[in-house]
């Protein structure tokens, strides 16, 4: 394989396998490495109607290279989990204290990424079949919470105008982005990056630094007028991405 065509037709021919636990792709070497249950031959077949000019190296068991990735996958969404859930709390509460929709709406993003690294822990050395699924209803989960965060925006324009602390909306976007790049930066150093479940969580977490940037931008504007309309703006910006996000999720998924 010498191109990013060759390697996503290779994916699509094989994701009906429920018995492939890993594909490891090396593209400047032309390899292909199939971590997987069962016979070999089924394999063969499907990539050799591809006609690429596959050549099969060996075939051998490799119990303990599947259980490494398995275990670095799982360390990985661990530490991703704990830093959305710790700044899920601390988003909310000073987004409570400052009045913040766009704070309290980052958090509940947050939460959902929270959900959704939960649900990839648990598509770890599972079928390429059952990654799908599970990205899938992260996808839905994520379009259930947007919207009720929309109406949420919607209430506090209606029955509420007080402008929110702009400080503290900073500061804390500045924490909360800067947690979000190390999550980024760790995921994407992740082998299993292109696997459906690992991608539903980069889309999230690309999407929380947009979040976090525009929050700033925000609290800057509530800081130059004086009104609390560029905080329940973003607020909505936020939820609309969520649901972007969420869309683009479901045709990974697909």
């Amino acid at each position: 394989m010498d191109c990013p065509a060759e390697e996503a037709l290779v994916r699509a021919k094989l994701q009906a396998f429920e018995d492939i636990r890993h594909l490891d792709f090396d593209l400047p070497q032309r390899q292909l490495t199939i971590y997987h249950e069962g016979e070999s031959a089924p394999l063969a077949k499907a990539l050799a109607e591809l006609h690429l000019g596959e050549t099969l190296i060996g075939s051998e068991e490799s119990e303990a290279e599947t259980f490494r990735e398995q275990s670095n996958q799982k360390k990985l969404l661990w530490t991703v989990l704990a830093i959305n859930f710790a700044f899920f709390i601390f988003e909310m509460g000073t987004g409570l204290l400052s009045r913040s929709m766009g704070l309290v709406a980052d958090s509940l993003d947050m939460l959902a990424d929270s959900f959704v690294y939960g649900i990839s822990l648990l598509a770890v050395g599972r079928s390429l079949r059952r990654k799908k699924r599970i990205a899938r209803l992260a996808g839905y989960f994520q379009i259930v919470l947007a919207l009720s965060g929309f109406a949420e925006v919607l209430r506090r324009f209606f029955l509420t105008g007080e402008s929110p602390d702009f400080r503290t909306m900073i500061v804390v976007s500045l924490l909360a982005l800067a947690a979000n790049a190390y999550s980024l930066y760790l995921m994407q150093r992740s082998k299993s990056r292109e696997e459906a479940h690992m991608k539903a969580s980069l889309i999230f977490t690309s999407n929380d630094i947009v979040i976090n940037l525009g929050v700033i931008a925000a609290g800057v504007l509530v800081y130059l007028f004086h009104s609390a309309l560029p905080d329940l703006l973003i607020g909505s910006i936020v939820f609309l991405l969520v649901v972007r996000g969420a869309i683009r999720i479901l045709k990974v998924a697909r």
